[in-house]
C-alpha cells in the first residue's frame, strides 16, 4: 500500500496529476533537500542545521516547519530530555535516492576536472557506484526509453 505525505493547509500544488512537480512543491526551494541531506548525515538540532547550511534562521524555522508538516521530519525530545530534534521520518528515508541522484549528477556537470569535493562512501569507505535506473527486464532507464502516461489516457 502506498504511503501518503500529510498535506499542509494551503499547498496548492503546481501540477496536480504530476509526481515530479508535486515533489518540488514540497522539497524543491533552495534549501529543503540541503536540511534533508543533512538529516541523512546525522544532524538532528536547528543549530546544526543552520551551522552546516549557513541558512539564515528564519528560513530555516520555515523549512524545518513545512518539512514536519509534510511528513519528511518529524521533531522529538532529544536524548538529553532539554531540546527538541528533527530525524527523518521513512518519508524522508525515501529522498535518498533523489539526494543520491542530484549528488551524482553534480559530480559529473557542476565540477571541474580534478576540482576538491566530498566523495559519498558506503560504510566500508568505498565510493558509492553509480546510480543507474533500470526497467524490470534490467535494461538502463532513460528519458528516451521511457515516457510519461497520465491519467484517463492508455496507448
Amino acid at each position: 500500500m502506498p504511503r501518503t505525505t500529510p498535506r499542509a493547509p494551503g499547498l496548492d500544488w503546481t501540477d496536480p496529476e504530476c509526481p515530479v512537480a508535486r515533489t518540488l512543491d514540497l522539497v524543491g526551494d533552495r534549501w529543503s533537500l540541503l536540511v534533508v541531506r543533512d538529516a541523512m548525515d546525522g544532524a538532528r538540532s536547528f543549530t546544526e542545521f543552520q551551522r552546516r547550511t549557513g541558512i539564515a534562521r528564519n528560513i530555516l524555522t520555515d523549512r524545518l516547519r513545512k518539512l514536519t508538516a509534510h511528513g519528511l521530519l518529524a521533531q522529538r525530545t532529544a536524548p538529553s530530555g532539554r531540546r527538541q530534534e528533527y530525524v527523518l521520518t521513512d518519508a524522508g528515508h525515501d529522498l535518498f535516492a533523489v539526494v543520491l541522484a542530484l549528488r551524482q549528477w553534480g559530480e559529473r556537470h557542476a565540477f571541474a576536472p580534478g576540482e576538491p569535493r566530498s566523495t559519498l562512501v558506503d560504510r566500508h569507505g568505498t565510493p558509492v557506484p553509480e546510480f543507474a535506473p533500470a526497467g524490470a527486464d534490467g535494461t538502463l532507464l532513460d528519458a528516451g526509453t521511457t515516457r510519461v502516461q497520465k491519467p484517463g489516457k492508455s496507448e
